[in-house]
């Protein structure tokens, strides 16, 4: 696992959301890898994830704004993990166009970083409401300019 941590200014360890080992796979934070490489039984489970998963997960646990509900969220994904659980509760499930999309522009994504959980899972819903793939793409990219504009809702 590769790592790429900076502390914000809550004194927190945040990494990147840089895409490693292909396009789909986000970086680990260091805190979460230890707890990891901790219990060996956990790392398997977390290997065996699929990349969308591991990055949900990380995303959430990036989203927390205190110390303490940041360690909490990697306790629980542990103990997700070991209850067999594949995805953090209640978390918006980005649909990978909609991610790398964001990952292609700056702005988009700051705003994105900003958002509620209710309000990503109305842009999340929102997108998921097109069956088409092609007229998702436009929503997507509708999505991101109005991210981009500071739009927190579609």
């Amino acid at each position: 696992m590769q790592k790429s941590e900076i502390k914000n200014s809550s004194g927190v360890n945040k990494t990147n959301h840089r895409l490693v080992r292909g396009e789909s796979e986000p970086r680990v934070p260091m805190d979460l890898q230890k707890t990891l490489v901790a219990t060996p039984s956990v790392m398997a489970l977390w290997r065996d994830l699929t990349p969308i998963a591991r990055r949900d997960f990380v995303s959430w646990i990036e989203s927390a704004k205190q110390t303490d509900t940041r360690r909490r969220r990697i306790a629980i994904t542990r103990d997700k993990l070991k209850a067999g659980k594949r995805r953090p509760c209640c978390y918006a499930i980005v649909p990978m166009s909609f991610y790398k999309a964001l990952g292609a522009n700056p702005k988009a994504k700051a705003q994105w970083k900003e958002l509620t959980p209710g309000e990503r899972r109305d842009f999340v819903s929102w997108i998921d409401s097109v069956e088409e793939s092609e007229a998702r793409s436009r929503w997507i990219e509708k999505a991101c300019k109005m991210l981009a504009k500071g739009r927190r809702r579609p």
